[in-house]
């Protein structure tokens, strides 16, 4: 897992958010907050992966704002529609993104949007992040990477790969293993990780690297097949399951995150009810069962460690971008 997601930082960052929303309760500003339901907008479809955490963390946020926080789905133009409807709500909080590596790292590398990942955004706080899988279709005559690579050089036109869009972490995490591994792949991207997901389980599209959080159930009752993990780490869940960089390839570690996200201008005591009602939620052990059954990890950080992620997720994507030479058609 790279340096910006270190849990042992975010939790050092996260007693000085605890002490910090605790000196805050009593403001006037806090206690008029949230006036109405908090809309929580999903940059993705519903049914993904994205939009299952985003439900268990509204569920429990409402319980603890005391207002109902509704789950608003914007799926198009790769999180792109989500985040610029954010960017342009009311900076009251009453409007917070359910941000992710593609909303604020990878999309914004890839190409010139009409928001600004760091000027547009108060960031509220990070909630997960999840490895990325290798998953095959399993009619595909592979078993191991390596005999998937073969297939690939075999028959260059018969195999494609499916991503939930330009500018997504399936999508970055497939170039990037055809850059280490002379795979033939072709790619089709859909309109969200769910579709991407049903096409490959129907055989329309032979790849996929989802997160762990939305691949995990597929693989769990047999219908994709997973033969690898993108990231640091083999995963609990899936024990059996080698690392890409045990098989000798590298430069393919794509580790998920999603993050609460407020309009600019924010005011800071809103950010601050916002993030605690966060380190709240995700302190329950409900919650974090909920969430971390699915292959995710729970980790909690403040504003500002939050903050840090992005501009270095910026700088990181902006590097694989010019050595991948990708674009955005």
């Amino acid at each position: 897992m790279h340096q910006s997601i270190s849990p042992r930082r975010r939790m050092r960052a996260l007693g000085s958010a605890l002490a910090l929303a605790g000196l805050l309760t009593a403001g006037p500003a806090i206690a008029s907050f949230p006036a109405k339901p908090v809309t929580l907008v999903v940059p993705t479809a519903a049914g993904g992966g994205n939009d299952a955490m985003a439900r268990v963390l509204a569920q429990k946020l409402s319980q603890l704002l005391g207002q109902s926080v509704v789950v608003d789905n914007k799926a198009g133009a790769n999180g792109a529609i989500a985040s610029e409807f954010v960017a342009r709500a009311a900076p009251d909080g009453q409007t917070i993104l359910f941000g992710y590596i593609a909303t604020h790292g990878m999309n914004p590398a890839l190409q010139k949007l009409r928001y600004d990942p760091v000027a547009s955004f108060e960031p509220i706080g990070m909630v997960c992040y999840s490895p990325t899988l290798m998953v095959l279709n399993p009619q595909v005559p592979a078993r191991t990477v390596a005999e998937f690579v073969q297939l690939t050089k075999t028959a260059p036109d018969k195999y494609n790969y499916a991503s939930a869009g330009n500018g997504t972490a399936p999508h970055f995490a497939a170039e990037m293993f055809k850059i280490e591994t002379g795979a033939h792949l072709a790619h089709v991207p859909y309109k969200g990780s769910a579709p991407a997901m049903t096409d490959t389980i129907a055989g329309q599209t032979q790849l996929m690297f989802p997160s762990l959080f939305a691949g995990y159930p597929y693989v769990k009752s047999g219908k994709l097949n997973a033969v690898a993990i993108a990231g640091g780490k083999r995963s609990k869940l899936l024990p059996q399951v080698p690392t890409l960089e045990e098989l000798g390839i590298r430069g393919v570690d794509v580790t998920q995150w999603y993050a609460l996200f407020a309009p600019a201008k924010t005011p800071r005591t809103v950010v601050d009810r916002l993030n605690q009602a966060l380190l709240t939620a995700l302190a329950d052990k409900d919650v974090v069962r909920r969430i971390e059954d699915q292959g995710a990890v729970v980790d909690p950080s403040s504003p500002d460690a939050l903050g840090q992620t992005v501009r270095q997720e910026l700088a990181k994507w902006r590097g694989v971008v010019t050595k991948a030479q990708l674009s955005a058609d």
